[in-house]
């Protein structure tokens, strides 16, 4: 190449911050995206992209060859109320971008603007996935079956990551993050008066119990060495203080980085409810449902992704797995890829509150980081 991409993510520093505080201001829950959509094709347009729509979801192509390489970004906020002080914080009220797809949206259209500049020395297409709901609508899904794949011989995503310092790059070999799922369902007794229990099958003391037996799934039947997670996040039976409810609702999710482990999950959930329900004289109702599959990513591509951060004297190291879930998994069954994390940690400046936080924000001057990590990794790919 001959122009270097952390000077010019550099050079573009502030334009990245500024789209950046725009999104956050104007967050968007998922495919509502119509204002950000817009503004991120009407700068591609400008820039000479090649756009298909897929709903509020953008496929913006440059570039000819017989390679392909895709970078994504999500853009999608969250329905959280921003309790931040901040210049830029949230126009909307109970929506908020608690967990960086400003920055992530912010970063690759940076990518975009230096790659179109330099358009004449690709050897290859470059395609930008700019997709909508992320957080539990499997936007990815929509872009896969929009083409976002088609094509496609590699793919690579960034997520802005409070775990790591700021400014380090975080790659990993296989499982990254989790699979999720969810779950929810009754225990059906029979209500009556408080006072007299035995006139009833109380589901309350039932469902404690089932709780209680789910915790026992990851501690005593998933193998030691594996991981797995069953967490009751949502109990609601009963309103009045001396009436027994007729029944009890739950909900939840479950967490695992190998298909087998989320199976023996399921089958255990529905084997402890069978039974605890049967021994008390209840019934039960079950649904499952698995939203995403485990991150995994090609240990060739973490390994070229290493190879190019070193090549342009950006920090990185290793970054451990989470139990959290992300749907560029999808991206990744069907193409080799790697999805990586840009450290924005920084207690300095008081940048240390978690995703998803109503005061959740990041680092904006290492945004420009992942730009010159993402044109890099473009430019390196189709070369090779």
């Amino acid at each position: 190449m001959n122009f270097n991409p952390l000077s010019e993510a550099k050079r573009i520093e502030k334009e990245i911050i500024a789209w950046r505080r725009d999104f956050h201001m104007n967050p968007e829950l998922g495919y509502e995206e119509e204002r950000t959509s817009k503004v991120v094709e009407e700068h591609l347009r400008e820039w000479g992209y090649t756009i298909r729509r897929v709903g509020t979801g953008i496929i913006a192509d440059i570039g000819k060859g017989e390679k392909t390489v895709a970078l994504r970004a999500d853009m999608d906020a969250l329905p959280v109320q921003e309790e931040s002080d901040v210049l830029y914080k949230s126009k909307i009220p109970g929506k908020m971008h608690a967990c960086g797809h400003d920055a992530h949206t912010a970063m690759l259209l940076g990518a975009a603007k230096i790659i179109a500049e330099y358009r004449e020395e690709l050897n290859g297409r470059v395609r930008l996935i700019f997709q909508p709901a992320e957080e539990g609508g499997n936007g990815a899904v929509k872009m896969i079956e929009g083409g976002a794949l088609e094509g496609v011989n590699a793919i690579f995503g960034f997520h802005v990551w409070m775990e790591l310092p700021s400014g380090v790059i975080g790659i990993r070999d296989g499982p990254f993050l989790a699979g999720a799922g969810i779950f929810g369902g009754k225990i059906i007794g029979k209500g009556g008066h408080g006072a007299s229990p035995h006139e009833t099958v109380d589901p309350i003391p039932i469902m404690a119990e089932a709780i209680m037996a789910f915790q026992s799934i990851v501690s005593r039947n998933v193998p030691p060495i594996e991981t797995g997670v069953v967490s009751v996040t949502s109990v609601h039976g009963g309103k009045a203080f001396n009436v027994i409810p007729g029944e009890v609702e739950f909900k939840g999710t479950f967490r695992f980085f190998k298909p087998e482990i989320g199976g023996l999950i399921q089958r255990r959930m529905r084997e402890v409810l069978e039974g605890v329900t049967k021994a008390h004289g209840a019934k039960y109702e079950l649904s499952i449902e698995e939203l995403t599959p485990p991150t995994i990513n090609s240990r060739e591509m973490a390994d070229f992704a290493r190879k190019v951060a070193e090549k342009y004297g950006l920090k990185y190291g290793d970054v451990p797995p989470t139990m959290g879930a992300e749907d560029f998994a999808f991206y990744l069954q069907k193409v080799p890829g790697a999805f990586l994390a840009l450290g924005i940690r920084n207690e300095e400046k008081g940048i240390t509150y978690p995703h998803h936080h109503p005061k959740f924000d990041v680092d904006e001057e290492v945004l420009h980081l992942g730009t010159a990590m993402e044109v890099a990794l473009a430019f390196e790919f189709l070369r090779g």
